[in-house]
């Protein structure tokens, strides 16, 4: 007998591949932990694969899941997109839109964003600029760019521009499967120490960790310093060293199909925010509204709210 899959398993879904924790996911969504257990058994029985592996530190997406994460969340946009019809707002955009985006978070948040604005507003010019964050906040500052797209921690000049955040990551410690502080479900800061990091040198990343180290008075060994994502993974994912890097760009294998693992901070440690920055005072023009509004919309949806 053909099964369906429904919204609501999806929505139960994302909320799980998020938190990594059924407990914690009932909890956000507000259900009973039962009722999202058995959805996701069905959704997996309906699919015919394994989405999670279900261990003692939580339940980690398998590469089946990991692919439908992805999908998941072009559904869940796809109905808050439809729900814009219901609203009876007639196409009148038009015009030109300039977006920044730093290399870091422009395949993270800008493809869906962009298909989306542009399926709802044929007659708007899109333009995409990829710089550097000094660089794109000068660019707003001059007016030379709409909006930004960028991780909006320690912005050089924030009493110019205005910030609203997507998202706010969590950092954790990125590690291979076999490392030594695999083993435990969260470390200390303390821990990580002892071991050679693999820095991300993108997006002021790295000086929002500088900060942390600094203000735990720890010096940790560093094997390497890379602007490349793809590098950090694959370096972590051999057993080379370890990395501390926001949630968002975690991928669970690497491109030669190493697996690497992540664990919780036991210390405070700042988030990473992923947000759309304009310059503060400018008057908003309608095609910066409607994609600002967009951009909240699907902020909620891969929360899978």
């Amino acid at each position: 007998m053909q099964r369906h899959i429904t919204l609501r398993q999806f929505r139960y879904f994302l909320a799980v591949s998020e938190t990594a924790s059924v407990a914690a996911a009932a909890r956000m969504i507000n259900i009973a932990q039962s009722a999202v257990t058995k959805s996701i058994q069905e959704l997996e029985d309906a699919l015919a694969v394994k989405l999670f592996e279900r261990t003692t530190k939580g339940m980690v997406l398998t590469q089946d899941g990991h692919r439908f994460q992805a999908s998941a969340r072009k559904v869940i946009a796809a109905v808050a997109e439809a729900g814009q019809l219901g609203r009876g707002k007639p196409e009148t955009l038009s015009g030109s839109l300039t977006i920044g985006v730093t290399s870091l978070v422009a395949g993270y948040y800008l493809a869906d964003l962009f298909a989306r604005f542009q399926r709802s507003h044929p007659s708007v010019t899109i333009s995409v600029v990829e710089d550097a964050p000094q660089f794109l906040e000068h660019l707003l500052i001059n007016g030379e760019v709409d909006l930004a797209i960028m991780v909006s921690n320690a912005l050089g000049d924030p009493q110019a521009l205005e910030v609203e955040a997507l998202t706010r990551s969590p950092n954790r410690v990125w590690m291979a499967s076999g490392h030594a502080l695999a083993d435990k479900a969260e470390l200390s800061l303390q821990e990580c120490a002892a071991y050679p990091q693999v820095v991300l040198e993108a997006d002021r990343v790295e000086s929002v960790l500088n900060a942390l180290w600094a203000r735990h008075g720890l010096h940790p060994p560093v094997l390497m310093r890379s602007t490349s994502l793809e590098a950090v993974r694959s370096l972590v994912g051999i057993g080379a060293g370890i990395a501390l890097l926001p949630d968002f760009l975690y991928r669970p294998w690497t491109l030669d199909a190493e697996h690497v693992e992540a664990r919780s901070l036991r210390d405070a440690a700042p988030s990473i925010d992923v947000g759309l920055v304009w310059r503060r005072g400018s008057r908003s023009r309608p095609v910066v509204t409607e994609f600002i509004e967009l951009a909240r919309e699907q902020s909620r949806s891969h929360r899978g709210r």
